[in-house]
């Protein structure tokens, strides 16, 4: 269940990324390396008028990359924040008193939020204590959380594609 959640986002971000590099990300470096190319086509220019030239070309590539970059962070980082709310949840139902063997109907409160990434959902997993009944808990919520953020995964393209059109 971990490893198939951690490869539907993996699979989400790599479509999504691909997808930002075919439509924009390309046309703005080929637009980069037709700037360099008449940068380098200026005979009368010094070498430092050239680099400068050259770096100037470069900047509308390096703060698209930028801005994807960052919103692509921010979108990760929302999804930890979701995992680690369900490790808190489950957290907060272990007691000292819990064991492998205690059932649902003995402890307290469940909640039904699914869906995370990969490796985080095992260290979290691994953090409450291997209780079989709390670590199905865990990952039906994070699993939830993986669902929930890949549905967010358009509105985002849409949000990054709306700001790199007007650069190319």
């Amino acid at each position: 269940m971990v490893d198939q959640a951690q490869h539907r986002i993996q699979e989400a971000m790599t479509t999504l990324i691909d997808d930002l590099d075919k439509e924009y990300l390309r046309g703005i470096q080929r637009s980069m390396h037709l700037c360099a190319a008449e940068c380098c086509d200026r005979k009368d220019s010094s070498v430092d008028q050239v680099h400068r030239c050259i770096e100037s070309c470069s900047t509308p590539l390096t703060q698209a990359q930028g801005f994807v970059q960052n919103e692509l962070s921010q979108f990760q980082e929302r999804l930890q924040r979701c995992v680690m709310v369900c490790q808190d949840r489950v957290r907060n139902q272990v007691t000292a008193d819990t064991s492998e063997s205690q059932d649902s109907s003995q402890r307290g409160s469940s909640f039904a939020m699914a869906n995370s990434a990969g490796s985080f959902m095992r260290q979290a997993a691994l953090g409450i204590g291997g209780v079989t009944v709390y670590k199905a808990e865990f990952e039906g919520c994070a699993m939830k959380c993986v669902d929930d953020h890949i549905s967010l995964m358009p509105s985002i393209k849409k949000r990054i594609a709306g700001v790199l059109s007007k650069n190319t």
